[in-house]
């Protein structure tokens, strides 16, 4: 084995790593890629998630502010029935005894 023969072989192994080197990097790039398109899904499956749950306390606040009248209603009922019962001369209107 010459000094000919060792630089053939130091040339064919730069050839290969330089090979695989391209491969590796055209392999990581593909993966980047895939990994970056699971991420933005991920990311839009959040974004959709904000935006119903945005909704939904909207409607929450519609329905508090219903049962807030039903119950407004409600009191104003007992309240009526309360002063029925203690004096029903007092309420001879629609409650007749």
């Amino acid at each position: 084995m010459d000094a000919d023969d060792l630089k053939k072989i130091e040339e064919m192994f730069k050839q290969n790593i330089g090979i695989m080197s391209e491969d590796f990097q055209h392999r990581l790039g593909i993966m980047s890629e895939d990994f970056q398109h699971k991420l933005d899904l991920v990311v839009e499956g959040h974004q959709m998630l904000g935006d119903k749950i945005e909704r939904l306390e909207g409607r929450l606040d519609g329905v508090e502010s219903k049962l807030e009248k039903v119950e407004a209603k409600i009191d104003a009922v007992g309240a009526d029935l309360a002063a029925h019962r203690a004096d029903t001369e007092a309420h001879h209107g629609v409650y007749r005894v």
